[in-house]
């Protein structure tokens, strides 16, 4: 089994390495491998390499990295392989706090209109969507009575997301040029990731994966059920909570910069819990890195499928991930 775990975190690696030389140089405007190496390098300047592609490549790394790592968690926490990280409402908080902010700049003028979130008032958004995320799982625990009570979470990450999605519905039917902007983030976008961006997310990440790491162990107990992890001492609920907690700052972070992008978190640990197995001290890290690969190159095909334009790479994320929950649906009920 180490044997096969190794192999697989090299082939993960192998193809990480390989999405990111291979994001740098393709696009709309595809530059030369040499060119690519100076540019990094410092040896010339190119503002598309080291302005655009760069942080946009980082960032997909780092957001993959987050949808993953959360979706094994939550996946984890609800002994669910269905389980993603959007489960308690944080996307429909995050669109509601980005349509709330469109809403409080006023009137959005055509031109700005697909991307008005990124370029008129990034910041603001951004902080926005986070606070959004964040209130949202909030009101789910609240609503619950607390993390000890996972179907009730459940069901009341469902009720909050809804109404957030209605009130969100309400606000983007204010004017059509709203409708535009906020539909373009609700469809994940890489595009506008900045270098603060990707410090933000960087930063997110740092201080979030030592708890993972450490409630991995709690993970594994809570496999056998939570009457044998209580027998085991575990004080499940404030680790329940405080994986709740890390899992939606990590979560709330990824989708306040780059939009609701789906599947990353839910296939990512499937696919990587059948090649590592159950054990979350392999399965948490795996997951991240699984994610990351899979929204490198997700965007690099949004970027070069059909340029000189590009798709959303929640788009092609949902192409994915659409059949592959659809053969999980599948497989479940012959089993």
């Amino acid at each position: 089994m180490i044997g096969r775990r190794l192999l697989v975190f090299s082939g993960l690696l192998g193809l990480l390495v390989l999405g990111l030389v291979l994001g740098v140089g393709q696009g709309a405007v595809p530059v030369a491998p040499d060119e690519v190496v100076r540019a990094l390098l410092g040896l010339a300047e190119n503002p598309i390499i080291t302005e655009l592609r760069l942080p946009r490549v980082l960032g997909a790394l780092l957001v993959g990295a987050a949808l993953g790592l959360s979706g094994a968690a939550f996946q984890g926490l609800f002994r669910n392989p269905l389980a993603d990280p959007y489960l308690m409402g944080s996307a429909a908080g995050a669109a509601f706090g980005v349509t709330l902010a469109v809403s409080l700049a006023g009137g959005l003028g055509g031109a700005f209109a697909q991307h008005a979130i990124f370029s008129v008032m990034p910041a603001s958004a951004t902080w926005f969507g986070f606070l959004g995320a964040i209130g949202a799982v909030l009101l789910v625990l609240f609503l619950s009575g607390g993390a000890s009570r996972t179907h009730d979470l459940i069901l009341a990450g469902v009720v909050v997301g809804s109404v957030l999605v209605g009130l969100t519905s309400y606000l983007m039917l204010q004017d059509a040029d709203r409708v535009r902007a906020v539909f373009a983030y609700t469809l994940g976008n890489l595009a506008f990731l900045s270098w603060p961006g990707v410090g933000s997310l960087a930063f997110y990440l740092l201080i979030t994966l030592p708890f993972f790491l450490l409630l991995a162990r709690t993970l594994n107990a809570l496999t056998l059920g939570e009457e044998t992890a209580r027998s085991l001492g575990l004080p499940l609920e404030g680790l329940k909570l405080l994986l709740i907690g890390a899992a939606t700052l990590l979560t709330a972070a990824a989708v306040a910069q780059a939009g609701i992008i789906g599947f990353v978190g839910l296939v990512a640990p499937h696919v990587l819990r059948r090649l590592l197995g159950g054990d979350y001290r392999y399965l948490l890290p795996g997951s991240a890195l699984g994610g990351a690969v899979l929204l490198l190159w997700a965007d690099l095909g949004a970027r070069v499928l059909v340029a000189p334009a590009e798709l959303p790479v929640g788009i092609v994320t949902t192409l994915l991930g659409g059949p592959f929950f659809l053969y999980l649906l599948w497989r479940g009920r012959r089993v």
